[in-house]
């Protein structure tokens, strides 16, 4: 367990909000703007259906709810796409107040991996539209920028061969029934003191390695970014928006433009409800070579970055705990 420091500093965001239905130069200038300065966005007006995030919301609430022991069973330690997975974060030790679902996102998948078919149709329906509101909203940022080729970026998520996954995070009220949730808390477990704080980190302090991730949630707050070292913000849940965040890769592939900001999950003792997120993140083939475009490096700005590859920054990123600046080790 880690209980958030009482040292850091907490202080409330309202991070920018983003309407795709207004005019295009318009969004441009404000998702290049809130991708500079943030590295998070909220967008509305996005086009995917209600009735599509409704049934995905559902279905996982409903795959949560059920006992530990069926949850195992549907779905099992998976390879590790089509996955469940409890506390344990990564294959470092990290540990966390959640429990997940994991599928590959590409088409080659077809989620051929989940059971019952009904979930399947409702995952893959997911897929498709976040996936165009991040290639639309990505085709934006090239544009914005002056890059010539406005589908530089999105063209990756869009390949076939593309490494991006959905995950489901469901991070429950902290004293459960154990036969329900394996995030289940006895009071024997913590000191008096540990009791008292006010919120413990469910999932920990890092970057998402991939190019962008696209996230919603219901009205549960947990979410929080950091901006400046020490202080922690947290963000205001939004169920009729997804909140946008720059992904490492993006931040190599715009020369440092961009930040990838580092950002966490909390959960409050004194809370009897339980939160669920579901994030999009869209990555590369694995083969594929994350450099700048050329617009994007200058004599005044040279590049700060090697080249690599997607499956080679992955290596790096599977190798380290959450926390670790993986970017750092590939800067020039």
């Amino acid at each position: 367990m880690v209980v958030a420091s009482p040292t850091e500093r907490i202080e409330p965001i309202e991070l920018p909000v983003v309407d795709l239905a207004a005019e295009r130069s318009t969004v441009m200038k404000r998702v290049v703007k809130a991708s500079e300065e943030y590295g998070f966005f909220n967008v509305i007006n996005h086009g995917v259906p209600q009735d599509t995030i409704a049934k995905m919301e559902e279905a996982g609430l409903d795959f949560f709810a059920k006992p530990l022991a069926q949850k195992k069973l549907d779905f099992g330690p998976g390879n590790p796409f089509g996955a469940y997975g409890c506390k344990n974060i990564g294959f470092n030790g990290d540990i966390g107040e959640v429990e997940y679902l994991l599928f590959n996102a590409s088409d080659n998948d077809q989620f051929k991996n989940i059971v019952p078919s009904n979930f399947r149709s409702i995952v893959r329906a997911y897929r498709d539209g976040v996936r165009e509101v991040a290639c639309e909203i990505l085709e934006m940022m090239a544009e914005g920028m002056g890059v010539h080729d406005k589908w530089v970026f999105s063209r990756l998520i869009r390949d076939c061969d593309s490494d991006s996954v959905l995950r489901l995070n469901h991070y429950p009220p902290i004293m459960l029934n154990r036969d329900q949730c394996c995030c289940y808390k006895d009071d024997n477990d913590h000191t008096q003191q540990q009791q008292q704080q006010q919120q413990e980190v469910a999932f920990g302090e890092h970057t998402d390695p991939q190019i962008l991730t696209i996230l919603r949630s219901n009205d549960v707050g947990g979410l929080q970014i950091s901006l400046e070292d020490g202080l922690w913000n947290p963000v205001t849940p939004d169920p009729s928006a997804f909140s946008v965040n720059v992904g490492d890769l993006l931040q190599v592939m715009t020369n440092g433009r961009f930040v990838s900001v580092r950002h966490r999950a909390v959960t409050k003792w004194n809370s009897n409800r339980c939160r669920m997120s579901v994030a999009y993140f869209g990555a590369p083939p694995l083969d594929a070579s994350i450099v700048a475009p050329p617009v994007m490096v200058t004599p005044q700005r040279p590049s700060l970055f090697k080249p690599f590859t997607w499956a080679e920054y992955k290596k790096v990123t599977y190798s380290l705990r959450l926390g670790e600046r993986r970017i750092d080790l590939f800067t020039n």
